[in-house]
């Protein structure tokens, strides 16, 4: 009875960033040059691995899907932006279905990636003479399917216990259909709800963050009881773009996911998930790959093969 004398909700409106109104042209300014330089950046990326046969690498395979992963960002930020110059636009109950599907889906697979490369940089330094065979091109497809399906996985699961729910409100206090802000336009008691997105959000948190301690526990034992301190200085470097993407990632996704509910606060939520939508990409074009030595000898190549 209660279900039903609740007025249906058929469409959402965004709050967005509508309490900084003074400042929406610059914030508009300054996010479309941040996201023009990730989708460049990693387009760029995606191409110059794609090209060079010297990249033809299960790192660089894994690189190149984590780059062109960054399509996520594509359900969130046009909306965002267009929602700066034209405030209260409208999203269906259906495109926040679709929204929060597809980004939950990537989000968990760009997560599973960062582990299968910890998983790789574990297999080049522990068993170098065994890495051709154990990240055979058959090995690193499955490795990529089974990074997706998880993440189809986790995201059916969540979606279905968020879009089950009863609306009564229409305003979103966000910028894109996320989570825990859909959850709280539900009037009606939603502890089972948030229980299940908070043993999903754990899960597709600790189970990779923990399979990427253990890969670096491994590896790092491995360099300091076998490699000369020059050899140890040199994998460290390699694997410092990783460790600190892995880093940036898992502490931006346990702060907005695991956060009790108490210590929401707007400001807070925005920050978290412009970081994570927005600067977390283009870290992964600066930080992960144009710090790559591979990555710009090829990059440098192409430029002088195309001024010549």
């Amino acid at each position: 009875m209660q279900r039903k004398n609740l007025t249906e909700v058929t469409e959402f409106i965004f709050l967005g960033f509508s309490r900084f109104h003074e400042h929406q042209i610059t914030l508009f300014a300054v996010f479309l040059i941040l996201y023009t330089l990730t989708l460049a950046g990693n387009a760029i990326i995606v191409t110059i691995i794609h090209i060079d046969c010297h990249l033809h690498m299960p790192i660089y395979f894994f690189l190149s899907i984590l780059a062109s992963e960054t399509v996520y960002t594509l359900v969130t930020i046009p909306r965002m932006l267009s929602s700066l110059i034209a405030q209260n636009q409208p999203i269906s109950l259906a495109g926040c279905t679709t929204q929060v599907f597809f980004f939950v889906t990537l989000v968990i697979n760009n997560r599973f990636l960062l582990t299968v490369m910890g998983y790789d940089h574990h297999v080049a330094i522990c068993n170098p003479l065994r890495y051709a065979l154990i990240m055979s091109k058959r090995v690193c497809v499955q490795l990529m399917c089974g990074a997706f399906s998880t993440g189809l996985a986790m995201a059916a699961v969540q979606v279905t216990s968020i879009f089950t729910l009863p609306f009564c409100h229409r305003v979103v206090g966000h910028f894109f259909c996320d989570i825990l802000p859909v959850i709280k336009l539900s009037r009606i008691d939603t502890t089972v709800n948030e229980i299940i997105n908070f043993v999903v959000s754990l899960s597709v948190i600790l189970v990779p963050m923990g399979l990427v301690f253990i890969s670096y526990v491994l590896f790092i034992s491995t360099i300091l009881n076998t490699a000369s301190a020059e050899g140890q200085k040199k994998v460290f470097a390699i694997c410092a773009s990783h460790l600190t993407m892995v880093m940036v990632h898992y502490s931006c996704a346990s702060t907005d996911y695991l956060k009790p509910k108490s210590e929401n606060s707007v400001e807070q939520d925005l920050l978290l998930s412009v970081t994570f939508t927005i600067i977390t990409p283009l870290l992964n074009c600066a930080v992960y790959s144009l710090r790559n030595k591979k990555v710009k000898d090829s990059l440098r190549r192409a430029v002088g093969r195309n001024i010549s």
